[in-house]
């Protein structure tokens, strides 16, 4: 099966059958099969879905007030036509997840994206739409290599519109809730994590079980492992990837997610320098990729001794972890400070 919709939180009733499920199989215990990962392609595809419908979003709505109007009208018509609204969509547009998932590496992943699958994802599309939209899917698949050229240009124009200005912040929510989750594993086991990832999700004899709407169906992961994912922009519930040839993936709300998500940088940086100090705050803020020293010094604009020692403070604090490569110290944020910072957040 493909990238489909898990059911939504409200009463069974509502389901075209309560008791469908996708079950992901997994060892009792087996820590090692489940991962988490970022993807910028997944909160892409959904920022469009949230542009069409923004009525149904209000947790994204501080966020559409900020980039309302840099939305480029003919860029997003493409996307618009190739994600529906709901339910399912096109699996092509997002490349595996993986802890360090960038934008660049989805955008370049899906212009490699096969041939094969852009053609098959564009006929589900077609199946699922009529009219006007149906034939302009049509036209995109009989030629799915320039269909897949055109999806990608498409793809850097919104999202250096709509998502590169804010990415900071949705990135840090999704690491903190992975900082977050991580440790609940290791304090009280995979199924306590599972049990909270949503309301329809939970551990069930051996595997992470997700109520979906329409068929059910068991994922052995015990080969390949079960992906998890949190997302931001897909803050209403949980979707699935189960196809053959994909990783087994499951995207979750992250913790955390409000209204004000998207605040200013500056507004943001304010509030952890109540918490630390304004250039500790800075140097934790931007500690999300490893850096140098000099770097550090260099983007927060003091000397590298001053920057040191900051660093040595942050360090004690449990907030940043140094570790040596080669002639170069690298700082990056712990797990309690992607905690502190989705906290913030």
């Amino acid at each position: 099966m493909d990238r489909i919709s898990p059911a939504p939180a409200w009463p069974a009733e509502g389901l075209d059958h309560p008791d469908h499920r996708v079950d992901f199989l997994l060892s009792p215990g087996d820590i090692q099969a489940v991962r988490f990962g970022l993807s910028p392609g997944h909160e892409l595809a959904h920022a469009v879905r949230i542009l069409r419908r923004p009525q149904q979003h209000p947790l994204q709505w501080g966020w559409l007030r900020q980039v309302r109007d840099r939305v480029p009208p003919e860029p997003l018509a493409l996307p618009a036509q190739v994600i529906s609204v709901d339910g399912y969509m096109p699996d092509f547009l997002t490349a595996d997840a993986r802890w360090d998932m960038t934008p660049a590496d989805e955008l370049a992943a899906l212009r490699e994206a096969a041939v094969s699958d852009v053609r098959l994802d564009l006929g589900k599309m077609v199946i699922r739409s009529s009219g006007a939209r149906q034939a302009a899917l049509i036209r995109m698949q009989a030629d799915p290599r320039r269909a897949r050229m055109l999806i990608a240009e498409a793809w850097e124009r919104v999202w250096d519109a709509v998502l590169a200005p804010v990415w900071p912040q949705p990135e840090r929510l999704v690491r903190a809730d992975i900082a977050v989750r991580g440790r609940t594993i290791t304090t009280d086991g995979l199924s306590a994590m599972a049990g909270a990832l949503h309301s329809t999700v939970q551990w069930s004899d051996g595997a992470v079980r997700v109520r979906v709407r329409r068929h059910s169906e068991d994922v052995d992961c015990r080969g390949s492992g079960l992906v998890l994912v949190p997302s931001v922009m897909s803050s209403w519930g949980c979707m699935v990837i189960t196809k053959p040839s994909a990783q087994p993936t499951l995207f979750y709300p992250a913790r955390g997610v409000t209204a004000a998500w998207a605040r200013d940088a500056t507004e943001l940086a304010d509030a952890l320098g109540a918490l630390l100090e304004p250039v500790r705050a800075g140097i934790l803020l931007r500690a999300h990729i490893a850096r140098t020293t000099s770097e550090v010094a260099g983007d927060a604009g003091i000397a590298a001794s001053t920057a040191s020692h900051h660093l040595t403070v942050l360090r004690d604090a449990g907030l940043i972890a140094s570790s040596r490569q080669g002639n170069r110290m690298l700082h990056l944020r712990t797990p309690l400070a992607e905690a502190l910072v989705g906290a913030t957040l």
